[in-house]
Formats: structure tokens, C-alpha cells, sequence
């Protein structure tokens, strides 16, 4: 295991220096609406937090995290706060492939998708979307999460934006929770699948959920993609511990350390295995720490597309 004080500076050093905790520019990281015809104003305003497209880079620095984990070199993780964040950030994302980072921006694509086939009435502008500070928060930083979810929420707050919809747990609790107790600024949340409106079919397909902690545990919105699967005659496996009562993926541990963080992941998977049908997930961090067990798992929104 890493010292967690050395892993929470730097990510915390990044975020001051770059808004991300991998101090990658958000021109390289935000490059998924390009090609996608998206309004520029609307009744919601369209967040990502920019949790899928940083997905690819937690794979590749978890990667490092796992060769040096246990050895001597780990004690110098300590100095890389000390290094300029935007010049590790430019590394990283050079090691990390196009493929990788295009494949990432694909469930954004497939939201937007679902979103305009309900008929919502959003917008997208990637000046205002960025990543919320909430790995701060998780990891026990909150001077430094509050500073940089003031600025966020103000920037959100001077633009106009009065609803937000998200596309993640973990940035759907800052937005909806966090930030009105330590900003003083609230916004009425929705997650995109709260809005969706696809009609009914009958498929007669029967998936796995795997439910996020936060949306399951924390926002209790786990019970509203079961009803949009069903409405599309999508059934769910029976597996013990799902909705409020899920299991971690065992991904928000990878940065601490990589070794706890598989063993989570190996028991979670064996358990979403058993019934022996495709596998869901609705979390960027899930769904990638969930991929290296080999497992068969793929986005809801991937699904509902694929369906509709």
C-alpha cells in the first residue's frame, strides 16, 4: 500500500494547478462532443465531470500504481507533488492510447443519444463542464474540495445554469449533495436515466446489475434504470447484494492501493458471474475496474442505445 498522504497531495496539488487530479489539460481529455451535434442551450445543462473521460488515464496510472506497489520505489511517491502538474498530465495522456481515450467518449455519445430520442431538452457547453473535485472529498481532502467546488459551482451559477443533468455517481452526489452544504450553491440534479422516455418493448433479455455505491448506497436512485430496463422488456439476475445494499467494484481504492483494490473487484465479480448473463454497470469507475477481471460488462447506456 502507498502512503495515502502522498497519493492525496498530489492529486490535490493537480487539481490547484489544473482542475484535474491527473493534471492532464482538459483539451486532451474533452474531446467526445466534437462530432456530436449538440445544442448550446437548453432547459438542463449537460455535466459529465469528466469521470468517463479520465477513465482510460486511471487504467494507465493504476498500471504504474500496481509495478511499484511493495517495493522500494514506492517511498518516492512522495516527490511528485512536487512536479508541475500539467507536465505529468501531458505524459500520461501520451502514454495512453487514441483508441483508449475515443472509447471512453462512447457512453457520452450514447447519453446524448438517449437524452435527444426522449425528447429532453438539454445543451452542452464544454467550457462549463469540469471535473467536480470529488476524489478529494472521498479521500479525506475537503479544504481542498470545498476551494475547488466554490469555483465550479460559481462558474455554473454566473453562466445561468439552474439544472444539470449527470452522467456518473460520483459527480451526480458533489453536484446534488456536496456542493450546496459547503458552496452555499444548489442546482436542481437529475441523472440522465431519471429522464429517459424510450417507450416499451418486449426483448425478453435478462442482465446483471452491478449497482454504484452512490447511486445505490447514498442517492437510492437504483431502482429508476431497472424500471427503464423493464419498460424495454429487460429483466435482472438475482445476485445478493445489489441496489442500497451493493457491493463495492473495489475501484475507489486502486489509488491507495491496486492490490486491495483487485482483491474487492475479484469477489464482486465472482458474485455478478454466477448467474451467467451480461453484465451492467452505470459508473465509469465500475465499469473499467470491473473490465480488468476479464468479465463481460458493458455500459447501460451501450445497452439502451443498442435496443431502442
Amino acid at each position: 500500500m502507498f502512503n495515502p498522504r502522498d497519493i492525496i497531495e498530489t492529486l490535490a496539488n493537480n487539481v490547484r494547478q489544473t482542475t484535474s487530479p491527473f493534471g492532464i489539460p482538459k483539451f486532451m481529455v474533452n474531446k467526445w462532443y466534437k462530432d456530436v451535434n449538440l445544442p448550446k442551450e437548453g432547459e438542463y445543462m449537460l455535466i459529465t465531470g469528466l469521470m468517463y473521460q479520465f477513465a482510460p488515464f486511471i487504467e494507465k496510472s493504476t498500471q504504474y500504481l500496481e509495478k511499484y506497489e511493495g517495493t522500494k520505489m514506492a517511498s518516492l511517491l512522495k516527490y511528485a507533488r512536487y512536479m508541475p502538474g500539467y507536465l505529468s498530465g501531458i505524459g500520461l495522456a501520451m502514454m495512453t492510447s487514441g483508441k483508449e481515450k475515443k472509447d471512453a467518449g462512447q457512453p457520452l455519445k450514447d447519453i446524448a443519444l438517449l437524452l435527444k430520442k426522449s425528447k429532453v431538452n438539454f445543451a452542452y457547453r464544454p467550457d462549463l463542464d469540469n471535473y467536480s473535485g470529488i476524489l478529494l472529498y472521498d479521500m479525506g481532502d475537503q479544504k481542498g474540495f470545498v476551494a475547488h467546488a466554490k469555483k465550479i459551482a460559481q462558474k455554473l451559477k454566473d453562466a445561468g445554469v439552474k439544472k444539470i443533468i449527470t452522467v456518473d455517481p460520483h459527480t451526480a452526489y458533489a453536484i446534488k449533495e456536496l456542493f450546496p452544504k459547503y458552496t452555499g450553491i444548489s442546482f436542481e440534479v437529475k441523472s440522465y436515466f431519471e429522464l429517459l422516455d424510450l417507450g416499451s418493448k418486449d426483448l425478453g433479455l435478462e442482465v446483471t446489475i452491478h449497482d454504484p455505491c452512490f447511486f445505490g448506497r447514498y442517492l437510492k436512485l437504483s431502482e429508476i434504470p431497472r424500471k427503464v430496463l423493464g419498460n424495454l422488456g429487460i429483466t435482472e439476475s438475482e445476485i445478493r447484494n445489489k441496489g442500497e445494499f451493493t457491493s463495492c467494484c473495489g475501484g475507489p481504492a486502486e489509488s491507495i492501493s491496486p492490490s486491495l483494490s483487485n482483491e474487492i473487484m475479484e469477489k464482486r465479480v465472482e458474485e455478478l458471474k454466477e448467474p451467467g448473463k451480461p453484465i451492467i454497470a452505470y459508473c465509469p469507475i465500475c465499469l473499467g475496474n470491473l473490465k480488468k477481471s476479464g468479465a463481460k460488462v458493458e455500459d447501460l447506456s451501450t445497452l439502451l442505445v443498442r435496443h431502442i
